[in-house]
């Protein structure tokens, strides 16, 4: 997730415009900046790595000449955040500057298609492509820009919101969106393109929403919308936005948390869009280890107990969850060359997750990395890294990092499995094909039942104690239903294998005391129902996460989330999380709590 603006002003440069749009679009990504103006028929950059007001310190963003130019924050996906892959992005000649927000996921083809044109590539990013391209459409035929554009967009394949100025059409920002946001604002004297409304809501509340699919040509007289597919043109009346400035961020969520929860479907296609040679070349490595350790901390280190589920169920292979803070103690003198160490840690930053990559690289271990920061420590000492592309999280909660660290993980499973020959090719083919379709899924569960969930944590709000009760992969469902309850609503909560219940926590039970089940339909159903029928003989209110037809478990229990049935066991993690980071949410709302900031913790823990 990056931030990308441009404006045409009547009145004098739009530098600065641009530096404080971009200010304001500094939550969506923060480890390079770019600009790129026009004047006089020439293209003037500046860009470098850094946050905005550290750039703008040694290059004084605020001096390029122009009154038509276009603007981006970066959170790599491609390329680490070094000055040569910050935006914008130029053709060989340095006519064409493009900004960019999304995934190519045909970049490499397209890149050696224009490489054998000729075509001289500088940065390591998929963003580049796109300025050739248009640059091949425009020397190869008497092409306008817009046109130009259009044949280029209808080239990729991914997600993507651009903004493309030209010295061969200095009066003019071409814009165009697929599955990336995009919205346009009007002012007097002025028109903008942005990821989000904040970044010119200062300067106008009168704004247009660019849909999927359309493209969008901005001029000092305003704007027209396109269709890509047909170049047929749209008429879209402009609204008027009544957010304060501090909504506009939380693009009108109350928090952000509940912000990034909404964002989950969106980011569960990003990590659909991972480059296939770096799935491959991490499940090399796993095959050729003798011993795996799935190393993390918190939230990463439920969903490395998940992945030990995945792996063993598809790829017959044995690995070992451990906390990170305890692998040296417990694993430090027994590593050696071949074991390895896949770390996860969503900063790449996490204190403990480090000391134990250290300690396992002494002593000749293998170091894999899954991380959301590129550049960050884990990537620089990792064999191979994996960026898990869910974009800034600004909550300190982790939501859409998780079911995006989950999705990954359970891509490499899938691929380990295929490469062992574990697993036959139409179960391969089937768990890919529910794999593609989990973030549909997870966008029907929100749809669904976000007001539902709404009431059951109106109803238990005052309860002082919870239950969570998984079994086989789920048990780290339950896991992280509890630690999200415990860190923003601040609810004393107990998370068990429904199967150690009875050994001791179920002692702890009494008439109304809450008791959430995550019981999917798989060969666990059978054994949580007893589960269930013990707790609720003892009083417990019974809150169970099940599928759509589950009448079994919605006759047994008090209240009920439904998610939708046919999810694979070893997919199941992430939809069934969605309920119980939303419960927790609305748990610490009506606590009176903000789940944003949450006391005495801190989003990345960067001591031991």
């Amino acid at each position: 997730m990056c931030g990308i603006f441009g404006c045409i002003s009547k009145n004098g440069n739009v530098a600065p415009i641009i530096h404080e749009a971009l200010k304001r679009l500094e939550y969506r990504g923060y480890d390079s900046v770019g600009e790129a103006t026009l004047y006089n028929g020439k293209l003037y950059i500046k860009k470098d790595q850094g946050k905005i007001d550290e750039v703008h310190k040694i290059h004084n963003l605020d001096d390029l000449p122009g009154n038509i130019g276009i603007g981006h924050t970066r959170w790599a996906t491609h390329g680490a955040p070094l000055k040569v892959n910050a935006h914008p992005h130029t053709d060989c000649d340095e006519q064409i500057a493009v900004v960019h927000n999304g995934i190519i996921e045909n970049f490499s083809e397209l890149k050696l298609e224009l490489e054998n044109r000729g075509h001289m590539f500088r940065s390591k990013t998929d963003t580049e492509v796109i300025a050739h391209l248009i640059e091949e459409a425009l020397k190869s035929s008497s092409l306008s820009l817009e046109e130009a554009v259009l044949d280029a967009v209808r080239r990729l394949e991914g997600s993507y919101a651009i903004a493309v100025v030209s010295t061969k059409e200095p009066d003019k920002i071409v814009c165009a969106r697929n599955e990336s946001p995009l919205v346009l604002g009007l002012g007097e004297n002025a028109v903008y393109c942005a990821s989000d409304i904040p970044a010119f809501l200062p300067l106008t509340n009168k704004m247009v929403v660019v849909n999927d699919g359309e493209l969008v040509v901005l001029s000092p007289e305003g704007f027209k919308i396109k269709k890509i597919s047909d170049a047929s043109l749209v008429t879209r009346e402009p609204k008027i936005v009544d957010w304060t400035p501090e909504m506009a961020v939380k693009q009108g969520y109350p928090h952000f948390m509940l912000k990034e929860i909404h964002e989950q479907p969106a980011c569960l296609r990003n990590t659909l869009r991972l480059q296939e040679h770096y799935l491959d070349l991490m499940s090399t490595f796993l095959d050729r280890a003798r011993e795996v350790f799935l190393v993390a901390c918190g939230t990463s280190y439920h969903a490395c107990l998940a992945a030990s589920y995945m792996f063993s169920k598809l790829a017959f292979l044995a690995t070992y969850p451990v906390i990170a803070s305890e692998f040296v103690e417990q694993h430090g003198k027994s590593v050696n060359i071949d074991s390895t160490i896949l770390a996860v840690s969503q900063s790449g930053e996490t204190a403990d997750t480090l000391a134990a990559v250290n300690c396992a690289r002494q002593r000749a271990a293998t170091v894999l990395g899954l991380t959301n920061v590129i550049g960050s420590t884990l990537t620089r000492v990792s064999r191979v890294y994996i960026c898990q592309q869910s974009g800034p999280e600004i909550g300190v909660a982790a939501t859409k990092t998780f079911t995006s660290q989950l999705s990954v993980l359970a891509q490499l499973a899938l691929r380990l499995a295929k490469k062992r020959g574990k697993v036959s090719q139409d179960e391969m083919d089937f768990l890919a094909e529910k794999l593609e379709s989990l973030p549909d899924v997870v966008e029907k569960i929100i749809e669904t039942q976000e007001e539902n969930v709404k009431r059951i944590a109106k109803k238990y709000k005052d309860a002082e104690t919870f239950f969570f009760l998984g079994r086989g992969i789920n048990t780290a469902t339950a896991y992280e239903g509890r630690l999200k309850l415990m860190e923003i609503a601040y609810v004393p909560a107990i998370a068990y294998p429904a199967g150690e219940s009875k050994h001791g926590p179920i002692s702890l039970v009494e008439k109304g005391f809450p008791v959430v089940f995550i019981c999917p339909r798989d060969g666990t159903h059978k054994t949580m129902v007893g589960n269930i029928m013990e707790m609720k003989a003892r009083g417990a209110s019974i809150i169970a996460v099940v599928e759509e037809d589950d009448d079994e478990v919605k006759g047994l229990a008090d209240d009920y989330i439904e998610v939708p049935r046919g999810i694979p066991e070893v997919l199941s993690p992430i939809p069934f999380v969605i309920p119980l980071q939303l419960l927790a949410y609305y748990m610490a709302v009506e606590r009176g709590h903000n789940p944003d900031t949450p006391r005495n913790l801190a989003k990345s823990v960067t001591v031991k």
